[in-house]
């Protein structure tokens, strides 16, 4: 019986990578590199190397498999930023290495990868066991992981802007609007999002989620200023990070069932793609809707961003594919969308093989458009991180399954500490606490769920007890600070007491909607559902379509 060898790939430092610049042409161009040197660069090197005696998925081949076809190599599958190859054999797989490794360094300088070789097995059923030792084994490398200290220069050189590394060029070399110094590792960014070298990350961004639609005469945006900003006003931007629930252990469960190697390997590849269609898909729903109300098809009117004769839509995609995502949009678009995704994302739950739903937990950070993109991003994925933690923790108090969660912040000014630290010295009061966040996606029986979160804030925007009435509405908040006494009295002074607040349909008791407070089942406490709100009030615009009586009339 033939022996084989796993080889795993995966990369290192990633989010610093690609979100350590503040500027939004570089994150987009590194996120391209990333996923370039982990699929399709992998793709290529294979070929090069191999020839015809390799087989890779989806690329017009006939199937081959190593164990019968007498192959060099075989992709097994790319996904999550990593890639599983199986070898013939051990120098097979170094001069593979060598060859990708070459190929990262000199064209996506900076990017960090890591490689591990499994022990030679025999083919058979000892796949599953293989990948999870040498996944094991990348992990420890991982860690051990010596970190480079790249020399700064000398006193005679000049330093790139974003990185600090040594200056090689200049921006304005590759299409960007301002001038200022740029190292390697830059320029290789820059590159893949420069008009001149073919704007690579665009077409492949168009290409994946933007082909069936109809973008028209729209653009999508390369600078945060395009997102949707007015001059003269105050405009914010929304980093939005999504990630999928207890993926990683579902790719083990899922290879686990297999009676075979061979049936392992179709597995995985089968779950990494359906799983790889599903992100694409959702972002699909966003963008379609984003373009209907940059279009003024929904009840909300836009108004987008038009700069030196070009429209921007207020939406792009920074990473996508699989079930990790990270887009930015217009701040006002954070919250809406975000939903949107979810929901999206929960409904592709048809086309994935092992049978299971799926769920995700978003974190959404809003913050003024120049604010220093790379801490905004930290934010977001603190935010998406806290959501995580919340649907374990109730999971646990309430023995149920996987369920959607989000997370947000809107920062108003900068932000100081962790979002655990924010909290605690901007909305605990003498009563309790005065955040809601974390919320459910879905939740007939908690109260604080999106559906009725949105149907509050969406009152408070239209209702005629307070549309219009932005001052009551600031009243009323610095009231629910008081505590529910004071918000109590409030409602009475402006004839209130009979509507009292906007109620949240899933409350169990009456004081939520009449004093705005309320206990809170998982801790000792007491809990505010108003403030969040209030405060989302300008950041939440409806996605809906129009309906007969928004519709002109013929003539």
């Amino acid at each position: 019986m033939s022996q084989y060898i796993v080889t795993v790939i995966d990369t290192t430092g990633i989010q610093p990578y690609i979100f350590g610049s503040n500027r939004l042409r570089e994150n987009i161009g590194a996120s391209y590199l990333v996923a370039q040197a982990t699929n399709n660069w992998v793709k290529h090197v294979l070929q090069q190397k191999f020839g015809e005696n390799v087989y890779i998925p989806n690329c017009n081949q006939l199937e081959k498999r190593i164990e019968n076809n007498n192959l060099d190599a075989e992709l097994i599958y790319t996904g999550g930023g990593n890639a599983v190859r199986l070898f013939k054999d051990i120098d097979c797989a170094i001069r593979f290495t060598k060859i990708l490794s070459k190929k990262v360094l000199r064209e996506a300088p900076g990017l960090k990868i890591v490689v591990a070789h499994s022990e030679p097995f025999k083919w058979g059923n000892q796949l599953s066991k293989t990948i999870d030792s040498v996944i094991k084994k990348l992990e420890q490398k991982k860690r051990e992981y010596n970190l480079s200290v790249p020399l700064l220069g000398l006193g005679v050189t000049a330093s790139c802007l974003s990185t600090g590394l040594v200056a090689v060029d200049t921006s304005d070399r590759y299409s960007v609007p301002n001038t200022y110094l740029v190292s390697r590792e830059i320029v290789e960014k820059l590159r893949s999002v420069d008009p001149k070298q073919g704007e690579p990350a665009n077409k492949h961004l168009i290409k994946t989620i933007f082909a069936d639609l109809d973008l028209g005469d729209y653009q999508v945006p390369y600078d945060v200023d395009d997102l949707g900003r007015n001059e003269g006003s105050s405009s914010y931007m929304a980093i939005v990070h999504a990630d999928g629930n207890g993926m990683g252990d579902r790719f083990k469960d899922y290879g686990n069932e297999s009676k075979s190697d061979r049936e392992y390997v179709m597995r995985m590849r089968d779950l990494s793609e359906k799983l790889n269609q599903a992100g694409v898909n959702a972002l699909k729903v966003v963008a379609n809707k984003v373009i209907q109300l940059a279009d003024g098809k929904l009840q909300e009117q836009f108004a987008i961003t038009e700069r030196d004769g070009e429209k921007y839509i207020p939406f792009r995609p920074i990473v996508y594919g699989g079930d990790d995502v990270t887009f930015v949009c217009d701040g006002r678009l954070g919250l809406t969308i975000a939903e949107l995704y979810l929901n999206a994302f929960e409904a592709e739950k048809e086309n994935i093989p092992d049978g299971k739903g799926l769920t995700a937990c978003a974190g959404i950070a809003i913050v003024k458009t120049h604010y220093p993109f790379a801490r905004a991003y930290q934010l977001s994925e603190a935010l998406c991180r806290n959501a995580k933690n919340f649907v374990l923790d109730e999971k646990k108090r309430l023995k149920r399954s996987d369920f959607s969660a989000i997370d947000w912040h809107i920062a108003a000014s900068g932000l100081l500490g962790s979002i655990s630290d924010i909290r605690k010295r901007e909305y605990k009061v003498t009563e309790g606490n005065l955040t809601m966040r974390p919320v459910y996606l879905h939740s007939e029986r908690d109260w604080r769920n999106w559906a009725d979160f949105s149907k509050v804030v969406s009152e408070f925007n239209t209702h005629p007890n307070w549309e219009g009435r932005r001052n009551k509405v600031v009243a009323l908040r610095e009231q629910l600070r008081q505590g529910s006494e004071k918000s109590q009295q409030f409602l009475q002074v402006y004839g209130l007491h009979k509507d009292y607040l906007p109620r949240f349909s899933a409350a169990r008791t009456d004081d939520l909607h009449q004093s705005g407070w309320t206990d809170n089942p998982r801790k000792n406490e007491r809990i505010c559902a108003y403030f969040d709100a209030i405060e989302a009030m300008e950041f939440h615009v409806p996605l809906e379509e129009k309906n007969d009586g928004n519709l002109p009339s013929e003539n």
